[in-house]
């Protein structure tokens, strides 16, 4: 419920701190003293448009903060909060709050999480429920009617919700697999050349870099074949570098024990022979490794091209190639088996879909019992309300196939007659402001505690009622607000002495000043606001002895 509401340079509001107890509280005051204000400021936190006019004359900012207390969050609360991926621990408040800048820039938070406003909108549903003279949301918008007999049948709504995913998922994986097979089919013939094709070329996932590397060193070799040529020459043959050594080396052999530095000479003779030869043996190894052979280039060069051919027609690189091979298989398999996946399919979304008929049917059926329950329920509250000539309807259509949901096969929406004889209408159509919250009070009278937003508020739902009218509207609001929070602005003294908070609005002037401030009431003001709002502007004693006698009736 609505615990604090604190309201900083709104309008004529230069600062309003007020607190809220479960239970019916009434808002009373003079015309123009400000209620409208107060809503207006309500309305910010629950998401409502920013308007820089609502910011008080010379100040640059207003702001509005609103906490919720609850012994459990609600589940609808829950949700928003976990899509947006907001924090609130169990227990803890729900601050609201949205800061309003006289450029007409605004921010919100929830809990001092920057939110936006649109994230407001979607719990404002959740947090208060308000029905004024122009309600266009709660029970006046058709959305919410479903839901609200849902509750009142105690109906398994959640099972034929459940029913409706199963049948869609199936029905989808159906669709899916029949035009995989349509399209698979229609391109039967080309995915068997394609595959032909691919078959017969047989590529390798790797093969393109390893022919790749091939050919560089065969290319290599082809343009180093002539100096190599060329070097082979110089280290063989008789007339050769390395024979004119080995034969120098033989010769000193001979003579080297001569004299001492002959067998230096021949030491160093020997060790370039085994230079020349290391030399001559890689200069061997390296014409084998980068040998040259024309044919195999071409074969390389040929594989190369087909392969990236192939790629190319495919849309892929040359190492994807072997998975589309896969890929067209698999197609092939699903048009030869295709048939008996789509009977097991069909089979599955046909059953699915008999079980959603069933369930759906049976929620209908349960509707249609509980509507007539509540049309009978608002019937008895209406004439206590003045409004015996009025007739209410809760209208259940059949829809057609193409708009059934996971709400059911039905169309929902509570419609009103105003007149004998009129035809029925929805809700907000035909009812005039004072009628229409009259009749949301009926409705939510009979409804009862079958859900709705934690805090519920009725603006001047008394206007242009009295007397036993307006005892009957007093008495029903406390009977609502019993285990609960409604909060009522109100011109009856009757709706008034039923609150178990009275606060009073009231409008004061400083010079060019003026301001807007709210009270809580004590007993003996209570009795003075009453008295005020039976007499008018001066307050009788036998006003504040019929205030007196309404607070006790009370």
């Amino acid at each position: 419920m609505l615990t604090r509401l604190s309201i900083r340079n709104i309008v004529l509001i230069e600062a309003l701190d007020l607190d809220f107890r479960q239970g019916l509280g009434v808002l009373t005051g003079e015309t123009g003293a400000g209620k409208s204000i107060l809503l207006d400021a309500l309305g910010l936190v629950l998401g409502n448009r920013a308007d820089s006019g609502l910011v008080r004359a010379g100040e640059d900012q207003a702001s509005v903060t609103a906490s919720f207390e609850f012994a459990a969050l609600p589940a609808g609360v829950r949700a928003v909060l976990d899509a947006a991926e907001l924090d609130v621990e169990p227990g803890e408040p729900l601050i609201v709050k949205r800061r309003l800048k006289a450029d007409g820039g605004s921010k919100a938070f929830v809990n001092d999480q920057p939110v936006s406003a649109a994230l407001l909108r979607e719990l404002a549903p959740f947090l208060v429920e308000l029905h004024g003279q122009h309600d266009d949301r709660g029970l006046v918008n058709p959305k919410g009617h479903r839901l609200l007999l849902d509750r009142y049948a105690r109906a398994d709504s959640a099972g034929v919700e459940a029913a409706w995913k199963a049948w869609r998922t199936a029905q989808d994986a159906l669709d899916q697999a029949r035009e995989a097979v349509a399209r698979a089919g229609a391109d039967r013939d080309l995915l068997l050349a394609h595959l032909a094709e691919l078959t017969t070329l047989e590529p390798v996932e790797g093969e393109e870099e390893q022919l790749a590397e091939a050919r560089a060193a065969m290319q290599k070799g082809e343009r180093l074949s002539g100096d190599l040529a060329e070097l082979q020459h110089l280290w063989t043959g008789s007339d050769s570098a390395l024979a004119t050594l080995r034969g120098a080396a033989r010769r000193l052999d001979r003579i080297a024990g001569e004299h001492p530095l002959l067998a230096e000479a021949l030491a160093a003779l020997d060790r370039a022979v085994i230079e020349a030869s290391e030399a001559e043996d890689k200069l061997d190894r390296a014409g084998e490794a980068l040998a040259h052979d024309p044919a195999a280039l071409d074969r390389i060069e040929t594989r190369l091209f087909d392969l990236r051919a192939m790629a190319r027609k495919h849309h892929c690189q040359v190492d994807d190639l072997p998975a589309r091979m896969r890929e067209m298989r698999a197609q092939l398999d699903l048009i030869e088996g295709g048939e008996a996946g789509l009977a097991e399919l069909e089979t599955a979304a046909t059953r699915a879909a008999e079980d959603y008929r069933q369930r759906a049917a049976a929620l209908s059926a349960r509707r249609t019992e509980a509507a007539l329950r509540l049309d009978a329920a608002v019937a008895d509250e209406l004439a206590p309300l003045k409004l015996d000539a009025a007739r209410f309807r809760t209208s259940i259509l059949r829809l057609p196939e193409e708009r059934w949901g996971a709400g059911g096969i039905d169309g929902i929406e509570f419609l009103i007659s105003t007149n004998p004889g009129a035809p029925f209408a929805p809700l907000g159509k035909i009812a005039s402001g004072g009628e229409l919250s009259r009749f949301i009070l009926a409705l939510k009278v009979a409804l009862a505690e079958e859900g709705g937003a934690a805090t519920v508020i009725f603006d001047e739902i008394d206007r242009g009622v009295g007397g036993a009218v307006a005892s009957a509207i007093g008495e029903r609001l406390a009977r609502l607000a019993a285990g609960g929070q409604l909060l009522a602005v109100t011109h009856s003294p009757q709706v008034a002495a039923r609150g178990g908070q009275h606060y009073v609005i009231a409008k004061s002037s400083e010079g060019t000043v003026t301001r807007t401030s709210v009270h809580l009431l004590d007993a003996a003001g209570r009795q003075e606001e009453i008295a005020r709002m039976l007499s008018g502007a001066e307050v009788t004693a036998e006003a504040r002895a019929q205030a007196d006698r309404l607070l006790e009736r009370a």
